[in-house]
Protein backbone atom coordinates (compact mmCIF):
# COMPACT_ATOMS: atom_id res chain seq x y z
CA UNK A 1 0.00 0.00 0.00
CA UNK A 2 1.24 3.52 -0.82
CA UNK A 3 2.94 5.38 2.03
CA UNK A 4 0.83 8.41 2.90
CA UNK A 5 2.74 9.69 5.94
CA UNK A 6 3.69 12.91 4.12
CA UNK A 7 -0.01 13.65 3.48
CA UNK A 8 -1.19 13.21 7.07
CA UNK A 9 -0.43 16.78 8.31
CA UNK A 10 -2.48 18.27 5.44
CA UNK A 11 -5.33 15.83 5.98
CA UNK A 12 -5.30 16.41 9.75
CA UNK A 13 -5.37 20.21 9.42
CA UNK A 14 -8.25 20.06 6.94
CA UNK A 15 -10.16 17.66 9.19
CA UNK A 16 -9.71 19.91 12.23
CA UNK A 17 -11.27 22.93 10.50
CA UNK A 18 -13.93 20.71 8.93
CA UNK A 19 -14.88 19.43 12.38
CA UNK A 20 -15.04 22.96 13.77
CA UNK A 21 -17.36 24.23 11.02
CA UNK A 22 -19.42 21.05 11.00
CA UNK A 23 -20.02 21.22 14.75
CA UNK A 24 -21.57 24.68 14.45
CA UNK A 25 -23.69 24.50 11.29
CA UNK A 26 -22.56 21.59 9.13
CA UNK A 27 -20.66 21.91 5.87
CA UNK A 28 -17.38 20.31 6.92
CA UNK A 29 -17.41 18.26 3.74
CA UNK A 30 -16.65 21.49 1.86
CA UNK A 31 -13.18 21.32 3.42
CA UNK A 32 -12.53 17.58 3.76
CA UNK A 33 -13.72 16.29 0.39
CA UNK A 34 -11.68 18.67 -1.83
CA UNK A 35 -8.63 17.97 0.35
CA UNK A 36 -9.06 14.22 -0.14
CA UNK A 37 -9.37 14.67 -3.91
CA UNK A 38 -6.17 16.74 -3.96
CA UNK A 39 -4.29 14.25 -1.76
CA UNK A 40 -5.48 11.15 -3.66
CA UNK A 41 -6.10 12.21 -7.29
CA UNK A 42 -6.11 8.62 -8.60
CA UNK A 43 -8.53 7.20 -6.01
CA UNK A 44 -12.11 6.32 -6.88
CA UNK A 45 -14.60 9.05 -5.85
CA UNK A 46 -16.62 6.49 -3.86
CA UNK A 47 -13.49 5.61 -1.86
CA UNK A 48 -12.95 9.28 -0.97
CA UNK A 49 -16.61 9.89 -0.11
CA UNK A 50 -16.61 6.86 2.17
CA UNK A 51 -13.34 7.95 3.82
CA UNK A 52 -14.85 11.40 4.38
CA UNK A 53 -17.84 9.83 6.14
CA UNK A 54 -15.55 7.78 8.38
CA UNK A 55 -13.60 10.89 9.34
CA UNK A 56 -16.73 12.97 9.93
CA UNK A 57 -18.89 10.68 12.04
CA UNK A 58 -16.64 10.87 15.12
CA UNK A 59 -16.72 14.67 15.18
CA UNK A 60 -20.46 14.82 14.47
CA UNK A 61 -21.24 12.39 17.29
CA UNK A 62 -18.94 14.29 19.66
CA UNK A 63 -20.62 17.60 18.81
CA UNK A 64 -24.03 16.03 19.51
CA UNK A 65 -22.80 14.91 22.95
CA UNK A 66 -21.40 18.38 23.70
CA UNK A 67 -24.68 20.06 22.75
CA UNK A 68 -26.72 17.53 24.73
CA UNK A 69 -24.98 18.58 27.94
CA UNK A 70 -26.28 22.13 27.58
CA UNK A 71 -29.26 21.96 25.20
CA UNK A 72 -32.29 19.70 25.76
CA UNK A 73 -32.57 17.25 22.86
CA UNK A 74 -36.11 16.96 21.48
CA UNK A 75 -36.04 13.16 21.26
CA UNK A 76 -39.64 12.92 20.01
CA UNK A 77 -38.30 14.68 16.90
CA UNK A 78 -34.69 13.50 16.79
CA UNK A 79 -35.28 9.75 17.20
CA UNK A 80 -37.87 9.18 14.43
CA UNK A 81 -35.98 11.61 12.21
CA UNK A 82 -32.75 9.66 12.72
CA UNK A 83 -34.41 6.30 11.98
CA UNK A 84 -35.90 7.67 8.76
CA UNK A 85 -32.53 9.21 7.81
CA UNK A 86 -30.79 5.87 8.37
CA UNK A 87 -33.04 4.20 5.80
CA UNK A 88 -33.08 7.17 3.44
CA UNK A 89 -29.29 7.46 3.33
CA UNK A 90 -28.88 3.75 2.55
CA UNK A 91 -31.29 3.92 -0.38
CA UNK A 92 -29.72 7.18 -1.54
CA UNK A 93 -26.28 5.54 -1.68
CA UNK A 94 -27.75 2.63 -3.66
CA UNK A 95 -29.44 5.04 -6.08
CA UNK A 96 -26.05 6.35 -7.21
CA UNK A 97 -25.69 3.12 -9.21
CA UNK A 98 -28.77 4.00 -11.28
CA UNK A 99 -28.76 7.82 -11.51
CA UNK A 100 -26.02 10.43 -11.76
CA UNK A 101 -25.93 12.83 -8.79
CA UNK A 102 -24.97 15.57 -11.25
CA UNK A 103 -28.63 15.96 -12.24
CA UNK A 104 -29.30 17.49 -8.82
CA UNK A 105 -26.76 20.33 -9.00
CA UNK A 106 -29.07 22.97 -10.58
CA UNK A 107 -31.88 22.16 -8.12
CA UNK A 108 -29.50 22.22 -5.13
CA UNK A 109 -28.14 25.61 -6.25
CA UNK A 110 -31.67 27.04 -6.44
CA UNK A 111 -32.67 25.61 -3.05
CA UNK A 112 -29.53 26.93 -1.35
CA UNK A 113 -30.22 30.38 -2.78
CA UNK A 114 -33.76 30.27 -1.36
CA UNK A 115 -32.41 29.19 2.04
CA UNK A 116 -29.85 32.03 2.09
CA UNK A 117 -32.31 34.74 1.03
CA UNK A 118 -35.04 33.57 3.42
CA UNK A 119 -32.64 33.38 6.38
CA UNK A 120 -31.13 36.78 5.59
CA UNK A 121 -34.48 38.55 5.14
CA UNK A 122 -36.11 36.98 8.20
CA UNK A 123 -33.89 38.47 10.92
CA UNK A 124 -35.81 36.59 13.62
CA UNK A 125 -35.49 33.22 11.84
CA UNK A 126 -34.17 30.69 14.34
CA UNK A 127 -33.24 33.28 16.99
CA UNK A 128 -36.58 33.65 18.74
CA UNK A 129 -38.24 31.44 21.34
CA UNK A 130 -38.17 27.72 20.60
CA UNK A 131 -41.75 26.55 19.85
CA UNK A 132 -41.09 22.98 18.74
CA UNK A 133 -43.48 21.55 21.37
CA UNK A 134 -46.39 23.47 19.82
CA UNK A 135 -46.09 21.80 16.41
CA UNK A 136 -48.77 19.12 15.78
CA UNK A 137 -47.60 15.89 14.14
CA UNK A 138 -43.99 16.87 14.86
CA UNK A 139 -42.75 13.27 14.71
CA UNK A 140 -44.32 12.73 11.28
CA UNK A 141 -42.70 15.92 9.99
CA UNK A 142 -39.37 14.75 11.44
CA UNK A 143 -39.70 11.42 9.58
CA UNK A 144 -40.33 13.28 6.32
CA UNK A 145 -37.34 15.57 6.90
CA UNK A 146 -35.06 12.70 7.97
CA UNK A 147 -36.06 10.40 5.14
CA UNK A 148 -35.85 13.06 2.44
CA UNK A 149 -32.60 14.70 3.54
CA UNK A 150 -31.14 11.27 4.41
CA UNK A 151 -31.76 10.08 0.85
CA UNK A 152 -30.20 13.28 -0.48
CA UNK A 153 -27.13 12.83 1.75
CA UNK A 154 -26.57 9.27 0.58
CA UNK A 155 -27.14 10.20 -3.07
CA UNK A 156 -25.36 13.57 -3.37
CA UNK A 157 -24.58 15.25 -0.04
CA UNK A 158 -23.47 18.91 -0.25
CA UNK A 159 -25.44 21.10 2.16
CA UNK A 160 -27.04 18.26 4.13
CA UNK A 161 -26.47 19.95 7.49
CA UNK A 162 -27.70 23.30 6.19
CA UNK A 163 -30.89 21.78 4.75
CA UNK A 164 -31.56 19.89 8.00
CA UNK A 165 -31.14 23.00 10.16
CA UNK A 166 -33.27 25.14 7.84
CA UNK A 167 -36.13 22.62 7.69
CA UNK A 168 -36.09 21.99 11.44
CA UNK A 169 -36.38 25.72 12.08
CA UNK A 170 -38.91 26.44 9.32
CA UNK A 171 -41.22 23.44 9.85
CA UNK A 172 -40.73 22.67 13.53
CA UNK A 173 -40.04 26.20 14.86
CA UNK A 174 -36.78 25.33 16.64
CA UNK A 175 -34.10 27.90 17.40
CA UNK A 176 -30.66 27.51 15.81
CA UNK A 177 -29.09 25.70 18.76
CA UNK A 178 -31.87 23.10 19.10
CA UNK A 179 -31.97 22.66 15.33
CA UNK A 180 -28.21 22.20 15.25
CA UNK A 181 -28.13 19.46 17.92
CA UNK A 182 -31.09 17.68 16.30
CA UNK A 183 -29.41 17.91 12.89
CA UNK A 184 -26.25 16.37 14.38
CA UNK A 185 -28.18 13.32 15.63
CA UNK A 186 -29.91 12.87 12.26
CA UNK A 187 -26.58 13.38 10.48
CA UNK A 188 -24.93 10.66 12.57
CA UNK A 189 -27.61 8.27 11.30
CA UNK A 190 -27.02 9.23 7.65
CA UNK A 191 -23.27 8.75 8.15
CA UNK A 192 -23.74 5.30 9.74
CA UNK A 193 -25.85 4.13 6.79
CA UNK A 194 -23.45 5.56 4.21
CA UNK A 195 -20.40 4.03 5.95
CA UNK A 196 -22.13 0.64 6.08
CA UNK A 197 -22.82 0.83 2.35
CA UNK A 198 -19.34 2.05 1.35
CA UNK A 199 -17.49 -0.38 3.67
CA UNK A 200 -19.07 -3.38 1.95
CA UNK A 201 -18.82 -2.04 -1.60
CA UNK A 202 -15.61 -0.01 -2.00
CA UNK A 203 -12.10 0.11 -0.57
CA UNK A 204 -11.69 2.79 2.10
CA UNK A 205 -8.52 4.64 3.18
CA UNK A 206 -8.49 3.49 6.78
CA UNK A 207 -5.19 5.09 7.84
CA UNK A 208 -6.16 8.48 6.45
CA UNK A 209 -9.62 8.15 7.98
CA UNK A 210 -8.19 7.37 11.43
CA UNK A 211 -5.95 10.44 11.47
CA UNK A 212 -8.67 12.69 10.05
CA UNK A 213 -11.23 11.37 12.55
CA UNK A 214 -9.06 12.28 15.53
CA UNK A 215 -8.44 15.80 14.15
CA UNK A 216 -12.10 16.17 13.21
CA UNK A 217 -12.99 15.27 16.79
CA UNK A 218 -10.68 18.01 18.13
CA UNK A 219 -12.24 20.55 15.78
CA UNK A 220 -15.74 19.48 16.75
CA UNK A 221 -14.97 20.05 20.44
CA UNK A 222 -13.80 23.59 19.68
CA UNK A 223 -16.74 24.32 17.36
CA UNK A 224 -19.45 23.07 19.71
CA UNK A 225 -17.99 25.10 22.60
CA UNK A 226 -17.91 28.22 20.43
CA UNK A 227 -21.56 27.72 19.46
CA UNK A 228 -22.67 27.14 23.05
CA UNK A 229 -20.69 30.11 24.34
CA UNK A 230 -21.89 32.61 21.72
CA UNK A 231 -25.46 31.36 21.23
CA UNK A 232 -28.01 31.33 18.43
CA UNK A 233 -27.00 34.61 16.75
CA UNK A 234 -23.44 33.34 16.28
CA UNK A 235 -24.79 30.08 14.83
CA UNK A 236 -27.09 32.04 12.51
CA UNK A 237 -24.14 34.05 11.12
CA UNK A 238 -22.07 30.91 10.63
CA UNK A 239 -25.06 29.25 8.94
CA UNK A 240 -25.39 32.10 6.43
CA UNK A 241 -21.66 32.04 5.76
CA UNK A 242 -21.57 28.30 5.09
CA UNK A 243 -24.65 28.45 2.83
CA UNK A 244 -23.05 31.25 0.78
CA UNK A 245 -19.87 29.20 0.37
CA UNK A 246 -21.99 26.20 -0.66
CA UNK A 247 -23.76 28.32 -3.28
CA UNK A 248 -20.41 29.44 -4.69
CA UNK A 249 -19.08 25.86 -4.74
CA UNK A 250 -22.13 24.35 -6.47
CA UNK A 251 -22.26 27.24 -8.98
CA UNK A 252 -18.56 26.76 -9.77
CA UNK A 253 -19.08 23.02 -10.28
CA UNK A 254 -21.97 23.73 -12.65
CA UNK A 255 -19.90 26.20 -14.69
CA UNK A 256 -16.96 23.78 -14.82
CA UNK A 257 -19.26 20.97 -15.92
CA UNK A 258 -20.77 23.13 -18.69
CA UNK A 259 -17.41 24.31 -20.09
Amino acid sequence: MENIDHLLPLLGLAAFFAGLVDAVVGGGGLIQIPTLFVAFPSAMPATLFGTNKLASIVGTASAAVQYARRVAIPWRIAFPGALAALAGSWFGARAVAYLSPEILRPLVLALLAVVAVYTFVRKDFGVGEDREQEVPRGAAIAVAIGGGVGFYDGFFGPGTGSFLIFLLIRLLHMDFLRASVTAKIINVATNVAAIAFFAFNVELLWQAAAVMASCNLAGALVGSRLALRHGVRFVRKMFLGVVCVLIAKVAYDLLTQAS
